[in-house]
C-alpha cells in the first residue's frame, strides 16, 4: 500500500514538473515570438520614428514596452537590476562606479560636439504662411536619454523636439516654422569648429527675420547639461523636463527679450509651480551674451529639460510650452 501511495506521488509529481516545464517553454516561446513581430513593427531611423509619433502621441511607449518582457520584470523585482542595462548589475554585484565621458553632455555655451545624436530630417515637410513663430537650433544634434531606443538607432533631441513643439503649435491655430538647415553642414562648408554654431545660425536667423515679418516669438531651443534631479519636476503625479530662459546682457534688444520670457516663465510658473527655473541673463567673459537675440526684439533661448530627461518628460514639456506661447501670441 505505501509502495502504491509513493509510486502515485512520484508520478503526480513527475506530471506536475512536466506540466511547468511546458508553460515555461510555451511562454518563453510566446515572448521570443511576441518580441520578435514587434520588432519587425519598429521603425529604426529619427525620421519615421518621429512622424509616427506625430502620428500617434504614444507611438513611443512601444519601444519601452518591448524592453519589459515578462522575464526582465522578475529579475527587477527580485535582484533592482536591468537585464536590459548591464551597467546595473555590474552596480549591483560588483560595486562598479560609472564614470561620465564630458562629450555626451552640453548646453548653450558649450564648445564641445555632442557624439550620440544625429541630424533628423524634416518627417512633416509643408508650406508655412506668414509664420508667427520660428524655432531653430544653434546645437541641432543635443541629445535626450535615449536608454531604450538606441539599439533602434533612435537618438531623441532638440531638433526632435523643435518639430514636436512645431505641430502642437499649428494645431492651436500658430503658424509656425522649424529651421531645417542643416548647422553641421554649414559649419563643414565654411570651415568652422563646433564653437562657431552661433556664428552659423546667426546666418539662418537673419534671413528668417527678412522673409518673414509676421514673426512673434523666435526660440532658440536647447536642452541644458544638468543631472536629472535638476532637469526634472513631479506635478500631480506626472513628470516634466524643466524650463530655463537664457537672455543675453549684451545686445541692444536685452530688455525687450528678457520682458518676453518674463512673461512666458511667470505663465508657466503660475499654472506648474517649479516646471520653469527661472530666466538667466548672461554676459562676460567666456560667455556669449548675444545668443543672437540683437536681430529681434522677439528672441529667447529656451532650455528644455537635459541630457537624461526621458522623451515622455519632454512630450508632457512641451505640452506646457505651447499652451503659454499661445497665451503669450494672443495677447
Amino acid at each position: 500500500m505505501r509502495k502504491r501511495f509513493k509510486g502515485r506521488r512520484q508520478k503526480n509529481k513527475r506530471l506536475f514538473l512536466k506540466i511547468i516545464f511546458i508553460m515555461t517553454l510555451t511562454g518563453i516561446i510566446y515572448l521570443f515570438i511576441s518580441s520578435f513581430l514587434l520588432k519587425m513593427k519598429l521603425t529604426t531611423t529619427n525620421e519615421q520614428f518621429l512622424k509616427d509619433l506625430l502620428n500617434d502621441s504614444n507611438h513611443h511607449l512601444v519601444y519601452e514596452e518591448n524592453k519589459h518582457n515578462f522575464l526582465g520584470k522578475m529579475v527587477e523585482v527580485l535582484y533592482q537590476v536591468d537585464i536590459q542595462n548591464p551597467i546595473t548589475i555590474l552596480k549591483k554585484f560588483f560595486n562598479y562606479e560609472e564614470s561620465i565621458v564630458g562629450d555626451i553632455v552640453t548646453s548653450s555655451d558649450s564648445n564641445i560636439e555632442p557624439t550620440h545624436s544625429a541630424y533628423i530630417e524634416d518627417p512633416t515637410p509643408k508650406e508655412v504662411k506668414d509664420p508667427m513663430v520660428y524655432i531653430y537650433n544653434t546645437h541641432q544634434t543635443e541629445n535626450y536619454s535615449y536608454k531604450k531606443y538606441e539599439e533602434y538607432n533612435i537618438t531623441p533631441n532638440v531638433q526632435m523636439a523643435s518639430y514636436i513643439l512645431r505641430e502642437k503649435l499649428n494645431k492651436r491655430g500658430i503658424p509656425t516654422l522649424v529651421e531645417t538647415t542643416n548647422i553641421s553642414d554649414l559649419l563643414h562648408a565654411n570651415g568652422w569648429n563646433y564653437a562657431s554654431s552661433y556664428k552659423a545660425s546667426r546666418f539662418l536667423v537673419e534671413d528668417a527675420v527678412k522673409k518673414y515679418p509676421t514673426l512673434k516669438l523666435i526660440i532658440d531651443l536647447h536642452r541644458d547639461a544638468i543631472k536629472k534631479e535638476s532637469s526634472t519636476i513631479e506635478i500631480n503625479q506626472k513628470k516634466y523636463a524643466k524650463v530655463l530662459f537664457v537672455i543675453g546682457e549684451e545686445n541692444k534688444n536685452y530688455e525687450k527679450n528678457l520682458s518676453v520670457a518674463q512673461k512666458l516663465n511667470d505663465s508657466i510658473n503660475a499654472k506648474y509651480k517649479g516646471l520653469s527655473r527661472g530666466i538667466m541673463k548672461k554676459s562676460g567673459k567666456n560667455v556669449n551674451g548675444i545668443y543672437n537675440q540683437d536681430l529681434s526684439k522677439n528672441s529667447i533661448l529656451i532650455e528644455c529639460g537635459g541630457h537624461e530627461n526621458t522623451l515622455d518628460e519632454i512630450l508632457n514639456t512641451l505640452e506646457i510650452l505651447a499652451d503659454v506661447i499661445q497665451e503669450y501670441i494672443g495677447d
